[in-house]
């Protein structure tokens, strides 16, 4: 996790723009050797500067699935991670440290325990989970829509705090393709994980 150390007031600012020096390309080298005060993501070389303390819906959400995540599960190979974490994206053919992506998903599912190191994930994960609301939106439903969709990420769940509902993409031949929109007393199956679901209802819980 690594914090942007801000010349601008406490105001929120747009999400979907890159900050700091717009002509340089950043990587993870560079990542780990910078100084920051807010949280950001580095997305293709440029630094975007993420949401201020996530609000406490979004707090709720985020607690409900990575519980109903971890009991589903307990004993199996793959593990759930939940924010902050980074996770660093390949470039094929290139070291780590050459990487221009490192985000932080809400949450994250990975069955590869060799990409699991103690100071990030070196690679892609199998499910990802988006919570937005407000200006995050853009951010989450384009440019990381892409970019997971361009990673090989299998499913991508993105999580609408205010409407509460849930668009679930699968991604086939390389392209995600949209399985549904779930609301109120849905069971939203998950796919890449055979014989798992949530329930709208548990996702929402306490909201």
């Amino acid at each position: 996790m690594k914090h942007y150390k801000s010349h601008h007031d406490n105001t929120q600012d747009e999400v979907n723009e890159p900050i700091y020096d717009y002509d340089k390309v950043y990587t993870y080298a560079d990542y780990l050797k910078l100084e920051f005060e807010e949280m950001v993501e580095i997305i293709r070389g440029k630094i975007f500067r993420m949401s201020p303390a996530p609000r406490t819906n979004h707090q709720t959400i985020s607690s409900n699935l990575h519980y109903r995540l971890r009991q589903q599960l307990e004993n199996k190979i793959c593990k759930v991670f939940h924010a902050p974490i980074d996770i660093v994206l390949p470039i094929e053919n290139k070291k780590r440290n050459k990487s221009t992506t490192v985000v932080q998903p809400d949450l994250c599912v990975i069955c590869n325990p060799k990409i699991i190191e103690e100071k990030a994930v070196f690679g892609t994960p199998d499910f990802v989970i988006e919570i937005i609301g407000g200006k995050q939106v853009k951010k989450d439903t384009q440019i990381k829509f892409d970019l997971y969709e361009e990673a090989g990420v299998g499913e991508y769940w993105i999580v609408f705090v205010d409407m509460r509902f849930v668009e679930v993409f699968i991604l086939e031949h390389g392209k995600f393709q949209r399985l549904n929109t779930f609301s109120e007393d849905d069971i939203v199956p998950i796919k890449t994980l055979p014989g798992l679901e949530i329930s709208i209802d548990d996702i929402f819980e306490g909201l």
